[in-house]
């Protein structure tokens, strides 16, 4: 069981990660929703840094066994194309199936969302990379719920705070998040990572 105390260094580990690799940048960013950000989280790239994909993984697991529990769940979802590498190291470190959602129902074979087995009633575990206004993840719980799938819980490594977790929660989805996007800015301005305009522009995009 993670205390509280080593949560909290596990939070400011992946900041520094994430910023030793770079993933974390300034600028003007479209998101996938259409939503411009002055930051982006890139956790594609983490993928391609075995050791920082390691110890990222290893975060996943912890939230995973401490807030989660691996009995509140038989199969494992990701979310293309980013929650797609962490989903299926998480899947295969817990010996569960894994599944993926994709973004339109194929247009050959089985002409189907969902890619895996899953069986009516089937508890799904659904993960991703990074949550903002959370409309990816609603479509893959509709997609997975529409197969039969049981999705109760969400699992992301940081969440944006732009109204994912609320969206979800409509729908009797509980996020769960090894960070926040708040949370980092405070430890990255605090290590003087980032500057004080660019704390104040995360501050600002959360409110927006």
């Amino acid at each position: 069981m993670t205390t509280s105390k080593e949560m909290g260094e596990l939070k400011i580990e992946v900041c520094k990660i994430l910023t030793r690799i770079g993933a974390l940048r300034f600028g003007t960013f479209t998101l996938t929703g259409g939503r411009l950000s002055p930051y982006y989280i890139d956790l594609r790239i983490v993928p391609s840094i075995p050791e920082a994909f390691n110890r990222v993984v290893n975060m996943y697991l912890d939230v995973t066994k401490n807030e989660i529990k691996t009995d509140n769940f038989s199969r494992i979802a990701g979310i293309p194309t980013a929650g797609v590498p962490f989903a299926s190291v998480l899947a295969y470190s817990l010996s569960k199936p894994f599944l993926y959602v994709r973004k339109e129902a194929s247009t050959h074979g089985r002409e189907r969302r969902v890619e895996g087995i899953l069986q009516p009633g089937d508890q799904v575990l659904l993960v991703d990379d990074v949550i903002t206004t959370g409309g990816s993840l609603l479509t893959a719980v509709d997609a997975i719920r529409a197969e039969g799938g049981v999705v109760k819980d969400v699992l992301v490594l940081i969440d944006r705070e732009e109204g994912g977790r609320e969206a979800l929660a409509k729908i009797d989805v509980e996020l769960h998040c090894l960070t926040k996007i708040s949370e980092m800015a405070k430890f990255l301005y605090e290590m003087e990572t980032i500057s004080k305009e660019q704390f104040k522009d995360i501050q600002k995009q959360i409110k927006k």
